[in-house]
């Protein structure tokens, strides 16, 4: 481990919510189900996420709410820091939302947004909800990257919307005339889309706001929908949530108790995870918001060539808190040891961080607290949790508990109950509270597997498994135990669970393993499609400037796999436990096809089904056991 000058930092301790739950039993045919419920109950929560915008307006009118770093369009480059303060938003929001309303928008006519994160994405949305105009966040790589436009499509005829937000308009034009929505209008911050006129958002921005802004307010209920989320697809196309007030209100108003935050100690959050997603766009930006704190929005991402950005970024902001995924840590865990100036910026404020999206390892979380221990003189508490789009997402937190096992969840937070349910050779996760969405929108029931999406007793049936950290006192919180969807049979009749194997390479081959894919559905074999990490491959093959193909195929990485295989399996003997070959992929996962989302997860039965011809090629041979291949 690098030896860092240590510096003597204020007490940074985050306090914590109680980890205390009560547990219930109950017995019937299908054998033991259990509840959990917190024994802190939740505390009371506004009706509306804009009644905080409202009030810290008010309170704190200078205090700045979101910020990101101008973008030269000659040069491409992003420089100095543009800031709204509380007040500054609202009156442009009031802006937006007055000008809104002439559009006749509803939830069966919403505003689709199509763009990345962006100061004026974040206005749309604030003005939207003020106007009660929910608004849907759709991936850009549907209209920007995907060559056919079907997901576009899809998500059009699902929703309906009369209204676009199209960014600069640079790119977006061909998508949506294949979807045939020319007809409808479009907003961009540019007024015109790839050279053909159209709104520009300064005309909103424009708008005198008048109080027919607020007289909106008294159509609204809890219950309305503030915005449209979508799914991963895990079996198919993604499913719509409808995300309501009260969703998000009760959801932040648990984490606000879980992590013991205060308006008077504001947050300060730089983050680039999206807000196409329930963890960037509900999760960290709601904390933001509902709690007085300013957000910072990275332009980086935790990838070759954009993690960059990231540094820079967290060279100048020290963020009290820190969100972000496994991939991202595993990265800035790098860079800290390298960087002085980054370690020196970073660990001046921060006093929590947070992952989600996959577990993170234990030899990642070591090297996180080795890092701020040998620089700061502690270990900076690690939190995560469990959670959903269906949830807006938070259903358990570490709160409270001090555990560093892979896939440790915590226990419910305030106001969840959750129910245990045996399925298979799993136990589901089930959630009953006031932050779980009524249903999935325009989805039929009749048909689709979305009409078991609740029980008879009217929790939502998450899919996700889960094992009792300890199995003699489920009070001391669960242990995730993968996706049930994602399990499969082998020919023998066992199940294969995917979630323990690919933690198992995952962990084992982390120095070149990116991620991993369960194969074998159907075959007497599990197999696995291996990504290996890009960059390191090629520094240990010294093959820079080559194609991928050649990098999997060199002699060094070859026999790096090879002892991989040569002690994977080492104490395991039954069928089900056994990896018994691999495939180092060529192709990356594909965002548009939804094998991967932006926050870097992989959906394992989508990239299974997307594979064939790598699934043949792995199976082809079936005399040759722990085999691995490039070729």
């Amino acid at each position: 481990m690098t030896q860092f000058t240590y510096h003597s930092y204020p007490e940074r301790a985050v306090a914590v919510g109680s980890s205390d739950a009560v547990v219930h039993q109950k017995y019937d045919s299908e054998g033991d189900i259990h509840y959990i419920n917190a024994t802190t109950p939740l505390d009371d929560y506004p009706d509306f996420l804009f009644d905080k915008l409202y009030d810290y307006a008010k309170k704190y009118p200078d205090r700045v709410l979101i910020a990101q770093r101008e973008l030269n369009v000659a040069t491409n480059e992003r420089g100095d820091w543009v800031k709204l303060t509380y007040s500054d938003v609202l009156k442009k929001a009031r802006s937006i939302a007055q000008a809104l309303l002439e559009y006749d928008l509803s939830e069966e006519r919403p505003l689709m947004i199509l763009s990345e994160n962006s100061i004026e994405v974040f206005l749309l949305m604030c003005g939207a909800m003020l106007a009660n105009v929910p608004y849907a966040l759709v991936v850009p790589a549907y209209s920007l990257v995907a060559k056919k436009p079907d997901k576009l499509q899809y998500v059009i005829e699902k929703l309906t919307p009369a209204l676009f937000y199209a960014g600069d308009g640079k790119g977006f034009l061909r998508q949506l005339k294949a979807c045939g929505q020319m007809d409808k209008p479009i907003i961009t911050s540019t007024g015109n889309i790839d050279g053909e006129p159209c709104l520009n958002l300064n005309d909103l921005l424009a708008t005198e706001a008048t109080d027919a802004v607020e007289q909106t307010h008294k159509q609204m209920s809890a219950d309305s929908i503030a915005k449209f989320l979508f799914t991963s697809g895990s079996t198919g196309n993604p499913k719509v949530v409808p995300t309501t007030h009260r969703m998000l209100c009760s959801n932040q108003q648990m984490l606000k108790q879980g992590l013991c935050l205060i308006e008077e100690d504001p947050l300060v959050l730089i983050d680039w995870l999206s807000w196409h997603h329930t963890f960037g766009g509900s999760h960290n930006l709601g904390i933001a918001l509902y709690n007085g704190g300013t957000f910072y929005i990275d332009d980086g991402r935790p990838v070759a060539g954009k993690f960059d950005e990231t540094i820079r970024n967290l060279k100048e902001i020290s963020p009290s808190k820190y969100f972000n995924v496994p991939v991202g840590w595993s990265m800035l865990a790098n860079a800290l040891e390298e960087d002085e100036a980054l370690r020196d910026n970073f660990f001046k404020k921060v006093d929590l961080y947070f992952f989600g999206g996959a577990s993170l390892s234990a030899e990642l979380w070591q090297q996180l607290g080795d890092i701020s221990y040998q620089h700061c003189g502690e270990r900076i508490r690690i939190m995560s949790g469990i959670g959903m789009t269906e949830t807006s997402p938070s259903c358990t937190f570490t709160t409270g508990l001090s555990n560093d096992t892979a896939s440790f969840v915590g226990v419910p937070a305030a106001g969840v109950e959750i129910k245990l349910v045996p399925m298979k050779d799993k136990i589901e996760l089930r959630i009953k509270g006031p932050h779980v969405m009524p249903g999935y929108w325009r989805h039929d029931t009749a048909t689709s597997k979305a009409a078991d999406s609740f029980d008879d007793e009217g929790f939502y049936c998450s899919g996700d498994g889960v094992l009792p950290y300890n199995p003699n006192d489920l009070s001391e919180g669960l242990v995730y135990d993968g996706r049930i969807a994602e399990d499969f049979k082998l020919t023998t009749g066992t199940f294969v669970n995917v979630g323990e194997l690919r933690n198992r390479m995952v962990l084992q081959g982390m120095d070149l393993i990116e991620d991993v894919v369960l194969t074998g559905e159907g075959k007497s074999e599990i197999g696995a499609f291996v990504f290996v990490k890009e960059k390191v491959a090629r520094k240990l093959t010294e093959l820079h400037d080559t194609e991928l193909k050649q990098v999997l195929e060199h002699d060094r990485l070859q026999a790096w796999f090879s002892h991989f295989m040569s002690t994977i399996n080492d104490g395991y003997e039954a069928s089900s436990k056994i990896i018994a070959r691999i495939y180092l992929m060529e192709t990356p996962p594909n965002v548009v096809e939804g094998e991967k989302t932006d926050k870097g997860t992989l959906n394992q039965r989508k990239l299974r089904n997307n594979r064939v011809k790598e699934t043949d090629k792995l199976y082809e041979d079936k005399a040759d056991k722990l085999r691995f291949l490039a070729k």
